[in-house]
């Protein structure tokens, strides 16, 4: 088995590229989804968001209303650090859960898990690979303001709550360009899916799989 963690920063494609690979045959896990599932209304995660932000965070259903926690949190960098320590340790506990059901079923497993703060919290350590989807900071802040309708100022803030792409570079095995066409990454995709598979296959000879 190999865990290998995807990241980049917002807006730089990471979605996209997790596809790629699960068609690759990599097994994905997406932190995205899991911090959905642990503040379904009546989880404890849920409840402990609640407890922070207050009822004003809530859709009428009592689903948490994403749009307006992100408006609170990425403007308020300390209300931004308390919902990470409210999810972070719910979504590791999660992740580790979901690796070990994997290893159940195929123990040559190719585990891609997509975290887009893998770095800013220092989990990369415990991956043995690292893949950053790169795209430089001006095409991140186009595609942003594109797919989340937000202002210039808004995704500017919202950027700048990150690692800037550049700086992750340096933490990465394997970049991945994702600024051309989808072709383009997508044999770029194929290309690093082939090292890892080489680099599981060299774990699995040397016992350590």
């Amino acid at each position: 088995m190999l865990i290998v963690g995807l990241t980049g920063g917002i807006a730089s494609g990471k979605s996209t590229v997790a596809k790629m690979f699960s068609e690759e045959g990599g097994y994905v896990i997406d932190a995205d989804i899991i911090s959905r599932e642990v503040v379904i209304p009546g989880k404890r995660g849920w409840q402990e968001v609640v407890n922070f932000f207050g009822p004003d965070v809530l859709n009428r259903d009592d689903t948490i209303n994403r749009k307006k926690l992100g408006d609170i949190v990425f403007s308020d960098p300390e209300k931004r650090k308390k919902l990470e320590e409210i999810l972070h340790p719910k979504i590791y506990k999660e992740q580790t859960r979901k690796i070990g059901e994997i290893l159940k079923r195929d123990n040559r497993a190719i585990v891609i898990v997509d975290i887009p703060l893998l770095i800013e919290v220092s989990k990369h350590k415990s991956f043995d690979r690292v893949i950053l989807v790169y795209v430089p900071p001006q095409t991140q802040l186009e595609r942003l303001m594109k797919r989340d309708g937000l202002s210039l100022s808004d995704a500017h803030r919202r950027i700048s709550a990150q690692m800037p792409i550049e700086s992750k570079v340096k933490y990465a095995h394997y970049v991945i360009n994702n600024e051309g066409s989808l072709k383009k990454t997508q044999e770029r995709v194929r290309e690093v899916f082939q090292k890892l598979k080489e680099a599981e296959e060299k774990r699995f000879k040397e016992g350590k799989g």
